[in-house]
């Protein structure tokens, strides 16, 4: 407690205020302080003159037990305010090393220079030496025996300034903070590690420190993109490892990129090192022509065994080089494990990503899927985010790669902590991943460690860092081994000998030995792959192989789909719009009216459920459809409560989800590829809100959904749904720009269509999940057919049949193809704009001929499509988009100028353009009327070029 003896130094701005209005008035102070400030000399004193500082003492003439009960009273008043002014600014310290001290923690193993952090110094407070060891009155520490502010400093610098830095004030809710305080400030941020976990660390460096070593003796300029100088990632990873299974988790999806890869393979996922090292010896060339990926892109799963005895399962996926990409790719593999074992409270499956620090910071699609990891049809319960922090990028230090203090700074956008870490302090690294662990099985949040090393080579093993970061290097060049560190501190403190070190390295560098010998035999032959576990059954390779099938629904079970459709509670109250589409759809049931584009869809996801097959859909705008023609989501338009009456079609059905999804491409679009890469008998789509912000997910479709097959050997039956269509909406609500999809076909690696027709849509759907053959399916989708009077199918065109690869022209079927004088060959809508034209120029000796399938191209239906007509018949393929985009050049360089050395082959299209679409609606109408012309011209329309 304080005394009042003390008093002055404790109450220094009170007592300093007292003395300032007694020098102006000495009446406006109470008697008590009155005889005091006498008792220190004449009042005409000026405040100027004399100042209290921390080290005040007050004259050895004053005598505070000589004074009256008053006196007493009032010096008692002063001393609880002394202790509440010395209480506040403690606390206000306290605040400060909780929200600031990360900023001069110890993280960095380089100890290069950090600015200093005025606030958390005691004198920013007033604090003096003379305050730093009074009794404080009450705790300013969760869970710590520090009574005066020199202890309280103490355990704060220790808690946070030592190898562990950590960032949670900026988190609003009070019961996780609460939590953190109470998880650093009771241990300091350091728990005692066994002898046993002191040695498994030290076992774990060793084997990362040599199978670097290994690989830079024994390939000599070969890249491997190495792990040394932040080989504390391998303890790290299988501390989470052991740790999440003693939290009861049984998978775990891990994404990383490049560096570090080959070394998390050997010494975590459990890859052989002979199989690695037998890429790295590259001696089958032609087992790889055309296809394959270098050896520090490839996957790998394994099932591992921990110390408390339980099995994980790890998935680590293939990645291209583009970093942070697989990002949401490992999310949607993880989402997709926890839908299928029913893990609705996220516990069992886990994601584990590992980041750089340059690609965190730098590149867009961390932010799209960290702002995805709480919301409904993406959270998987929390991510455990490790960072790799080389500080550099390449060549690039931070002051030129980001504007914020952090590559983490991003993160904050999320109510989660984040960890800065010393990479050369195993046991801080330790600390850090137990309490990250526990946090996400506490909050099921996000949790980011930023462990922070160095880059001992340059970018690769053969780039010279030395030319752009000369003192960086110079520094590193000099830096031994974190494992040599750590077994000195081990040594140090006696908790193991030399022997035991070098016992530990001598096995592990025989070990690699003979699985390089093993590795070099000409015998050896790596693991076969194979289509295992769920995917047992589908297949991938040419669509040739695989038989056609019957995608018709008996005619009576889509009468009673539809009126279950129909249906929502009596006490729904629908919009009355919403009420009028319900009645159509009663009306469908009846064939009182043909079934329309948003029907036909409904009737395909409701017939693929009730048979088993969930089906997901997520995009921008979804539940509704951009175009408001889905309606799948139907909202209450008294209390805004929703339902769903897809998920009402039968007692007995599988899922259907439909999910409005953020405005991101990249990120939602990898999560649902990935969704895709562990749901083979899931109908998984993604929506685009205009097929024309495709390309801002042009990454995931180039390096994952149309080259993992040929890469990777990974099959996906992910569909992508793009509106396209030329309506005068200006150039970017025109095109999904389908020649790019054409020219990244194949090897049949993709499918792509554009259904003319709801019942072609139906069929496509059903085929898609009911073949076996899993391939990405691209389908053009209607804007303006969605309400087309003539865009429309009778219901019995879905109880039998298939998806058609060609529709052939309608008028054939009462018409001799010697008639015909000229095809008008195309896909999607201007089919309906022809044929429009057609009537009203009663051309009938025009046929027009609809190539649904794109790509695989139906050589042999398109054949049999043309089969009737005459030798030298002209074919015309008519396009909306302009010559240079669209379907025109790939059918052109494919067919030639005559098509299967029968008819001539022209085109009709919009001149070439650098821009998909005009801008002006009244331009998009001439240029409309001026294609219309081009295709019915009597000279017989076309050009050949």
């Amino acid at each position: 407690m304080t005394r009042m003896e003390d008093l002055p130094s404790l109450s220094l701005a009170f007592v300093e205020g007292l003395y300032s209005e007694y020098c102006r008035d000495p009446n406006r102070v109470p008697e008590a302080w009155r005889t005091y400030f006498e008792a220190l000399g004449s009042n005409d004193a000026r405040p100027q003159q004399f100042k209290l500082a921390p080290s005040f003492r007050r004259p050895r003439l004053f005598d505070p037990s000589g004074y009256a009960g008053g006196l007493r009273s009032d010096l008692a008043r002063v001393v609880s305010r002394a202790d509440a002014v010395l209480q506040d600014r403690v606390d206000e310290l306290v605040r400060a090393y909780r929200v600031s001290g990360h900023r001069i923690a110890a993280v960095d193993p380089l100890g290069l220079a950090r600015p200093s952090v005025p606030e958390l110094e005691p004198e920013f407070y007033g604090l003096g030496e003379a305050d730093m060891d009074r009794e404080l009155s009450a705790p300013s520490l969760r869970g710590s025996a520090a009574h005066t502010p020199r202890q309280v400093l103490d355990w704060l610098r220790t808690t946070y300034c030592c190898s562990i830095g950590a960032q949670f004030m900026h988190i609003d809710g009070a019961a996780i903070k609460g939590w953190m305080q109470e998880r650093l400030e009771g241990s300091q941020h350091r728990v005692r590690l066994s002898h046993d976990q002191q040695l498994g660390i030290l076992t774990k460096l060793t084997d990362a420190v040599i199978f670097e070593e290994f690989i830079q003796r024994k390939f000599l300029g070969a890249k491997s993109f190495s792990l040394e100088g932040s080989e504390s990632l391998i303890p790290l990873l299988a501390i989470a490892i052991d740790r999440a299974a003693e939290l009861d988790v049984n998978e775990i999806v891990l994404g990383m990129a490049h560096r570090g890869r080959l070394n998390v393979l050997a010494n975590i996922m459990g890859k052989s090192a002979r199989e690695i090292f037998r890429e790295f010896e590259d001696s089958d060339p032609e087992k790889y022509l055309g296809s394959g990926d270098v050896k520090y892109h490839l996957g790998y799963s394994s099932d591992v065994a921990t110390s408390s005895g339980r099995t994980v399962h790890l998935s680590l996926c293939f990645n291209p080089s583009h970093l942070e990409f697989v990002d949401p790719v490992a999310l949607g593999r993880v989402r997709a494990k926890q839908d299928r074992g029913g893990d609705t409270q996220r516990e069992h499956k886990l994601g584990l990503l590992i980041h750089g620090d340059a690609a965190f910071i730098g590149e867009g699609v961390v932010q799209e899927t960290l702002g995805m990891s709480e919301l409904r049809a993406y959270t998987t319960g929390g991510t455990i985010h490790v960072i790799v922090n080389n500080q550099i990028g390449f060549t690039t230090p931070p002051s030129e790669g980001r504007s914020s203090l952090y590559a983490t700074s991003v993160a904050r956008m999320l109510q989660i902590p984040i960890f800065h870490v010393n990479g050369e302090d195993p046991e801080a690294v330790a600390q850090v991943v137990q309490l990250a662990m526990d946090f996400r099985q506490r909050f099921r949040r996000d949790v980011v460690i930023d462990m922070y090393g160095y880059r001992r080579h340059g970018h690769n093993e053969g780039d010279e860092p030395a030319f752009t970061q000369p003192l960086l290097y110079a520094t590193i060049s000099a830096r031994r081994s974190v494992r040599d560190g750590y077994l000195t501190h081990l040594l140090r403190l006696g908790e193991v000998t030399e022997q035991e070190g070098d016992r530990i390295a001598i096995e592990r560098r025989e070990q690699l030995e003979r699985e390089l010998s093993e590795a070099r035999n000409t015998e050896f032959a790596a693991p076969p792959q194979s289509l295992d576990g769920y995917w047992r059954g589908y297949r991938g390779g040419s669509e040739g192989d695989v038989p056609d099938i019957d995608t018709g629904v008996d005619r009576s079970r889509l009468v009673e789909m539809l009126e279950q459709l129909a249906r929502v509670p009596q006490d729904f109250h629908a919009h009355k719009k919403i009420r009028r589409l319900l009645d159509q759809r009663r009306e469908m049931a009846c064939c009182d009216r043909p079934l329309d584009w948003g029907a036909a869809e409904h009737l395909a996801f409701a017939s693929l459920a009730v048979t088993g097959i969930r089906v997901r859909l997520s995009g921008q705008d979804s539940a509704r459809g951009t175009f408001s023609h889905r309606h799948a989501v139907l909202h209450d338009v008294e209390d805004g409560h929703t339902f769903m009456p897809l998920r009402h079609v039968s007692s007995e059905q599988a899922s259907v989800d439909i999910y409005n999804s953020p405005l991101s491409e990249a990120g939602v679009l990898g999560f649902e590829y990935g969704y895709s890469l562990d749901s083979p008998e899931v109908l998984v789509l993604w929506e685009a809100q205009f097929g024309d912000f495709v390309n801002a997910a042009q990454v995931i479709i180039d390096q994952f959904i149309v080259s993992a097959e040929d890469k990777w050997k990974r099959l996906s039956g992910l569909v992508l749904l793009l509106p396209h269509g030329y309506e005068g909406m200006g150039p970017e609500h025109s095109s999904a720009r389908i020649e790019r999809f054409l020219q990244l076909g194949a090897e049949h690696n993709l499918q792509l269509v554009q259904p003319s027709t709801p019942a072609q849509f139906f069929h496509v759907l059903r085929r898609q999940a009911l073949r076996k053959w899993r391939k990405p399916l691209v389908v053009f989708t209607p804007k303006g057919l969605l309400r087309h009077p003539k865009c429309t199918s009778e219901l019995a065109d879905f109880a039998t049949g298939r998806f058609m690869r060609v529709l052939v022209d309608p008028l054939d079927r009462g018409r001799s193809g010697d008639r015909v004088e000229r095809v008008l060959l195309c896909t999607g809508k201007v089919y309906y704009a022809l044929e429009q034209q057609r009537e009203e120029l009663r051309r009938h000796e025009i046929a027009i001929v609809r190539l649904e399938q794109l790509y695989p191209l139906p050589e042999q239906a398109l054949a049999a499509a043309l089969g009737a007509y005459r030798d030298g018949t002209p074919v015309v393929w008519v396009q909306e988009e302009p010559e240079n985009m669209g379907a025109w050049r790939h059918l052109r360089a494919h067919f030639g100028t005559t098509l299967f050395d029968r008819f001539p082959f022209s085109h009709a299209a919009r001149a070439e353009s650098a821009s998909p679409a005009t801008g002006s609606a009244s331009s998009h109408k001439l240029e409309q009327r001026q294609l219309m012309d081009q295709a019915f011209a009597a000279d017989g329309g076309g050009r050949v070029t």
